[in-house]
């Protein structure tokens, strides 16, 4: 349902614009205190002009940004795979209506293309997907989206299905070389009621009888293989629980038949959330767990769980298991463990080395994504404030050796980048909730003296998900229009440890709500927003955020929905299993609750809606069914409040397709306008908006 697009950490309380001071992630000495991507001063409150900028209305300034920038030549890079010499990835594309497709870099350095077309890789385990590819000994197995089968191929073969015609699902694999098959969790539909996942082995190389190893729980996950093959990992939780959450990890040997034995549980009784276990090319078994409050690495030996000391203070090594194969550490005998440590909205690449001394690897990044190790050189995508994000390949001392691919075919003047600023507020009785400011910038206008220009808050999914400060050239749409921007992230959030994080729970439509409404007056009391002109957008979790705040607060005079909930009880009857139980934590069990189900939905709620409201929606959304959407904006199409509903054929839970991410943004922008009664500089289709006058 509700919720995606992933990660945080923590900012210390204090409520100031200006550079924040924070310990490093992993400073040469762990008593270091220095700036860490704190970006450039702010003007406050735009009260400096530029002479050779023409001052006009904020929301009217001409942009080289266009929608359509946006998607041209964007391609998505992740699950990095060294296999040999030989590097593999996945690449998304938008322009080929969100295809993923398989690449290769040969150690010739020659990039290639492996996937033909209409093959998609993408599976649909726990809906959001993951791990659908592996790749060993030169053969590559994948998940197809179309039809959810596993395939096998090589390079320049044709791939072949090695899984049964049926409503199944794959996900996560692991090749068990010893053996000949593949380990994967498997999603199991076939019955039509709620669906019963597995992990399971079947062959590697073609259709045949499957093996289950595993279902004694609701879930699974993260199944990991020890570099002899003699051991296996996995994690596992049941409802109402979420990964981050409550999971137990597991560890058995394999008996003769290739069933699984000796198995065991690693943290019975803990209520903990573990994620991502690694064996170490020692044989160790080294996980994640936020049992200090925040994730961190341990060292597994039966029930004990020894912490690797990494000397950081308030970081987040880890993550919410949202997809499958979310992998946040790499263990090499040669050079030590690496491990992606986030603070705030900034992630930083620690290595911790043969001698047991941590250092930060600096490239200049604000995020680091997937890691693979060939010999020598540590492969990784990377995003950086300034630049479209790449595939990288560093040495460990982080000397860059190669830019593999970008993640755009170009990149935008620095002029047009507005420089980040992560703040933090104050909310409620005595809390501070968090977020990445971004001030309008365009390098041929500027807002008129005095003024001050009109601000998005963005609430993002999850709503355990995070906004960080990587390259965001969505957002630059708007500030290079003359819009500021507050990307927030509100109590929920990952990244600033668990309590943070739950401080959500049974507070779902509240405190979400408040922070959102805080941060945008606080900001416009800093004179760096203009009160009269909030606004406020979301997707998903971020939709509910978004028409809770209309429906429970005056503070915002537009704002935009994206797949939001504004029925949280229907929700709580047709959602998939994945998430079936998550309202359990964010509100109440239900029916149990009911009573705060119906207190908690916009919909009803409407007297609440005064503020226009624009609704963007998929058709094929099995997360948020379109219902949903339909709802809202027939009630207030009815109450005569301004709203437009924007329905996309074929498109699920978030738009991958071109045309309709640039549809979307349009019809956002000239909605904006028209209700608020600005100029643009933009010749914008129309969209129909209902109550308009």
């Amino acid at each position: 349902m509700l919720f995606r697009y992933l990660l945080a950490a923590a900012i210390q309380r204090v409520l100031f614009l200006g550079p924040l001071l924070f310990l490093s992630s992993c400073s040469n000495s762990p008593q270091e205190s220095l700036i860490v991507n704190e970006g450039t001063p702010l003007p406050s409150p735009f009260a400096v002009t530029a002479p050779e900028r023409e001052a006009l209305p904020y929301g009217s300034w001409p942009s080289t940004i266009s929608a359509e920038s946006l998607v041209a030549g964007a391609r998505g890079i992740g699950s990095l795979i060294a296999d040999g010499e030989s590097l593999y990835w996945l690449e998304s594309r938008p322009e080929e209506a969100g295809r993923t497709t398989i690449m290769r870099r040969r150690a010739d350095g020659e990039i290639e293309e492996l996937l033909p077309s209409p093959f998609n890789v993408r599976t649909r385990v726990h809906e959001y997907g993951g791990g659908s590819l592996h790749v060993a000994g030169g053969v590559i197995w994948f998940a197809n989206f179309s039809d959810q089968r596993v395939y096998r191929m090589r390079a320049g073969e044709d791939p072949i299905p090695i899984t049964p015609e049926s409503d199944f699902r794959y996900a996560g694999f692991v090749f068990d070389a010893k053996r000949n098959r593949l380990i994967s969790i498997r999603e199991d539909h076939t019955d039509g009621g709620e669906p019963r996942n597995a992990l399971v082995a079947f062959s590697a190389e073609e259709e045949s009888a499957q093996l289950v190893l595993f279902d004694e729980s609701d879930f699974v996950s993260a199944p990991s293989l020890s570099p002899n093959g003699e051991r296996i990992a996995f994690v596992s939780w049941n409802h109402p629980n979420m990964p981050w959450d409550d999971t137990l990890l597991h560890s058995a040997r394999f008996a003769e038949d290739g069933s699984l034995a000796q198995l065991r549980e690693h943290n019975p009784g803990q209520e903990e959330s573990v994620v991502d276990p690694q064996w170490s090319t020692t044989g160790s078994l080294v996980v994640l767990a936020d049992r200090s409050n925040w994730w961190a690495p341990y060292q597994v030996n039966g029930e004990d769980f020894k912490a690797i000391p990494l000397g950081l203070s308030q970081t987040e090594v880890g993550g919410p298991g949202w997809s499958i194969g979310s992998s946040y550490q790499l263990h090499d005998e040669r050079v030590g463990s690496l491990y992606i440590a986030r603070q705030g909205a900034v992630e930083n690449l620690c290595l911790l080395d043969l001698q047991g001394q941590l250092r930060r690897i600096d490239i200049g990044a604000t995020g680091i994504g997937s890691m693979a190790l060939i010999d020598d050189r540590l492969y990784l995508t990377a995003s950086f404030a300034d630049k479209p994000g790449a595939l990288l390949a560093i040495d460990i001392s982080g000397e860059l050796l190669e830019t593999v691919r970008l993640t755009r075919d170009d990149a935008l003047d620095p002029q047009w980048v507005p420089s980040y600023r992560q703040v933090s507020f104050p909310v409620g009785a005595d809390e501070v909730a968090h977020g990445v400011y971004l001030p309008p910038q365009n390098p041929n206008a500027q807002g008129p003296l005095g003024d001050a220009p009109p601000l998005i808050v963005t609430v993002h999914g999850g709503p355990t998900s995070v906004a960080s400060a990587g390259y965001r050239p969505d957002h630059y749409f708007w500030t290079s229009r003359g819009f500021a921007i507050l990307d927030l992230n509100y109590r929920g959030s990952t990244g600033y440890g668990r309590d943070y994080r739950r401080a959500l729970y049974k507070e779902w439509g509240v405190s979400d709500v408040e922070d959102a409404a805080a941060g945008a007056r606080w900001l416009a009391d800093q004179g760096l927003a203009d009160r009269s002109r909030l606004l406020i957008r979301g997707g998903s979790a971020g939709g509910y955020t978004t028409l809770a705040a209309h429906a429970f607060t005056d503070t915002f005079a537009a704002g935009a929905s994206y797949f939001g909930i504004s029925d949280i009880e229907a929700l709580a009857r047709d959602t998939h299993k994945f998430e079936s139980r998550y309202l359990d934590q964010l509100i109440g069990p239900y029916p149990e609750d009911k009573p705060l189900y119906v207190e908690r939905s916009p919909i009803h709620h409407l007297d609440g809606f005064n503020a226009p409201l624009i609704l963007l929606q998929g058709l094929d959304d099995p997360v948020v069914p379109p219902n949903q959407s339909e709802m809202i904006f027939e009630a207030l199409r009815s109450r005569g409040v301004a709203t437009a509903y924007v329905p996309f054929e074929g498109e699920s839970h978030g738009f991958r397709k071109a045309k309709n991410q640039i549809a979307a943004r349009y019809a956002e922008l000239y909605f904006y306008s028209r209700v608020l009664g600005f100029d643009v500089a933009d010749e914008l289709p129309s969209i129909n908006i209902e109550n308009l006058n």
